[in-house]
């Protein structure tokens, strides 16, 4: 069987899908790393909802997803910026998500950390912004889950410098129950967030993220970087204070910095382990075992297929994490909240289509060739 895919030149080639997936179990837990995928929300898709309107969710879809990703060992990053808010899920969706998913972990013995920000209000002062972390740590907090502080648009808009993100950074620190992850996403997730840390010179803000550290370390479990800039990643990973874990964002450079070197590694809190979960997690337990170019084997081929996700506008990579977790029928329909499944070209969904049937990510490759048929068919492509 062959399936006509369209380039972006305007005309069609043809792809013969493989027969068989890779053969990947669910497996024991990691002991090299730790590794959390930001997992993505399934829509409600009978919803009578507009992308104004708040988000309509599938609650059983999207447990059972994340019950998919605990079985082979991986970490739940829940009710995260890029993942989701700012994306379709307002912050009280993000935190009936962030009940229902913590219940979920306890219940199955998954690790789980959720995203604190300030999403329920758009601006204010330092004041109301600090109040609107406290209320968003306290409901983490109170599921019973680790707390991710992630940056603030908020924040952003509203500092006048580093001291101000000095001044509520170490207030939430002080009074957080448990030790964090402090989460820096650059602005080609999101440009709101340009100039986070008080300065766009990344050398200067990078001094002041390391100064809230530092100032705390007692209270930093660890820290998620989102920049897409490895070189700037590792030598970020060697300045930690000890005992400070490095988590890599990276979705272009994930392998080589979860392999680490000589100095140092970094565990994981990526997007793209969404739609790479058991195959990720199989690549985690070769490198367990002290076999790097084992891993790097397993990993180093996924990164075309992340690079294609995660290209600009990158912040729309989750239509993609969607589109290839329905093409591998773990929901039952490509709808997304907000709309957003209207966000990629049909070039970009076949391109992902073809990459993740090459390394086997589609449990029954006969249904996802089905479900791609049936999507390019409303795009007018007959096969």
């Amino acid at each position: 069987m062959t399936i006509q895919l369209p380039l972006v030149n305007g005309a069609l080639r043809t792809y013969e899908p493989r027969t068989e997936p890779l053969a990947l179990t669910p497996g024991t837990p990691f002991t090299s790393r730790t590794v959390f995928s930001a997992a993505h929300v399934v829509a409600d898709p009978f919803a009578d909802t507009t992308p104004d309107s708040p988000a309509a969710v599938d609650w059983d879809a999207t447990l059972a997803f994340r019950r998919h990703l605990w079985s082979h060992g991986l970490g739940v990053a829940e009710a995260m910026d890029t993942a989701q808010r700012g994306m379709g899920l307002d912050w009280a969706g993000a935190a009936e998500l962030i009940r229902r998913s913590a219940a979920e972990a306890h219940s199955v013995g998954g690790r789980i950390a959720c995203g604190v920000g300030t999403d329920q209000i758009t601006g204010g002062t330092l004041a109301e912004i600090r109040a609107a972390y406290e209320e968003q740590l306290a409901v983490v907090e109170e599921a019973g889950a680790q707390a991710i502080l992630m940056a603030s648009r908020a924040l952003a808009a509203t500092a006048r410098g580093p001291e101000d993100y000095l001044e509520i950074y170490g207030h939430l620190l002080r009074q957080a129950a448990d030790p964090v992850v402090l989460h820096w996403l650059g602005p080609m997730f999101d440009p709101a967030l340009e100039g986070y840390w008080g300065s766009s010179d990344l050398d200067a803000a990078t001094d002041t993220f390391l100064e809230v550290i530092s100032a705390h370390p007692d209270k930093v479990d660890g820290i998620k970087v989102s920049l897409l800039d490895a070189q700037r990643e590792i030598d970020l990973r060697r300045r930690l204070p000890q005992g400070v874990r490095c988590y890599t964002g990276d979705d272009f450079n994930y392998p080589e910095l979860i392999a680490g070197d000589e100095q140092g590694f970094s565990h994981a809190l990526l997007g793209i382990f969404d739609p790479l979960g058991p195959l990720a997690a199989e690549a985690v337990r070769v490198l367990d075992t002290g076999d790097t170019p084992g891993f790097r084997a397993l990993l180093d081929p996924t990164v075309e297929l992340s690079r294609h996700l995660f290209q600009a506008p990158t912040r729309f990579y989750k239509t993609g994490v969607v589109f290839l977790a329905w093409l591998a029928g773990h929901q039952s329909h490509f709808t997304m909240v907000g709309g957003l499944q209207s966000a990629r070209s049909l070039p970009h969904f076949a391109r992902a289509y073809e990459l993740a049937d090459g390394l086997g990510l589609f449990p029954d490759p006969k249904l996802a060739e089905e479900r791609m048929k049936n999507l390019l068919s409303l795009y007018g492509v007959n096969q």
